[in-house]
């Protein structure tokens, strides 16, 4: 099998397997949880996130078109690193959920209205917009040199910033502080919520409750190591020694983003749903409703 017809595979399944998380989210009532209305958020996202960089890549796999135009660049680097710095944020209000889901469970239905949840929501969506904002146009307002050939499957913002012929101290720093709000400051987030929901598992009297509250969170803890362990490898990493040596990237500095932007959210809706009841009994009852046994 080609690398090309690979990629088309997983971009399908990743159309169809999230495609079909966001009709559950939204057409069965069991489902109308905060929990499935961020899981419908990610899945949604995810589906975005590849859509930006994806097609792109199949064209110049198949055409051999390997050209893109600047404006097209700019786009393309826009929404993938809009997509990926809210999707940290996601993955923080999520952990948030389940602690609230656990640790007080009496007071959930209030803590977590769909009034809060809808502006949680719309935090991580406007914060991640406005740190691509901010990061392409920094980016994009460099002079570039030479042959101006990236070194990437796409426009990736750390391959574009080799092409520069000027200073790019002011990217280096401002990458740096995002990489605290935007990867820092939501595992702090994740750490503490699931050591309070360690906690209070292990006080729980009945192991029936404990696999329950233990099962409602490994899908999201395995998402989030997955996710946020490619993110950190990638830009974590001191950026000063990557971005100013002139040989080119690692082949490992080409593969990553591909992995987080194509593997992951392919696991996604599989890791959400194997271990997941409500969402297995959803999809049940739609096959069922269309009549397929």
């Amino acid at each position: 099998m080609s690398f090309s017809a690979l990629v088309l595979i997983m971009y399908l399944v990743i159309l169809s397997g999230n495609g079909v998380l966001i009709i559950l989210s939204i057409f069965d009532s069991r489902l109308h949880t905060p929990m499935y209305f961020f899981l419908g958020n990610l899945s949604f996202l995810d589906i975005c996130y590849t859509s930006c960089s994806v097609p792109s890549i199949l064209v110049s796999l198949i055409s051999k078109k390997r050209n893109i135009s600047f404006s097209g660049c700019t786009l393309q680097m826009f929404f993938v690193f809009a997509m990926g710095s809210t999707e940290c944020f996601l993955l923080a209000m999520m952990a948030f959920d389940r602690y609230v889901a656990i640790c007080n469970p009496l007071r959930y239905p209030i803590i977590m209205s769909k009034r809060v949840c809808i502006l949680m929501a719309s935090v991580s969506w406007l914060s991640g917009t406005i740190n691509s904002a901010v990061q392409t146009s920094l980016a994009m307002r460099l002079p570039f040199c030479g042959t101006n050939i990236i070194n990437h499957f796409t426009c990736e913002i750390l391959a574009v910033l080799k092409l520069a012929c000027a200073d790019i101290s002011l990217n280096i720093i401002t990458m740096s502080i995002a990489s605290i709000i935007f990867l820092v400051l939501p595992l702090l987030v994740i750490f503490f919520s699931y050591m309070f929901i360690l906690y209070t598992i292990l006080r729980m009297n009945s192991a029936t409750g404990r696999r329950k509250a233990f099962s409602t969170c490994s899908a999201h803890l395995t998402v989030v190591i997955i996710f946020f362990g490619t993110i950190f490898f990638m830009y974590a990493k001191p950026k000063s020694q990557d971005l100013n040596r002139e040989d080119k990237f690692r082949t490992s500095d080409k593969l990553i983003p591909l992995f987080y932007g194509e593997v992951i959210p392919m696991l996604n809706p599989i890791i959400y749903s194997l271990r997941n009841k409500d969402v297995k009994a959803a999809v049940k009852h739609m096959l069922n409703q269309k009549g397929i046994q």
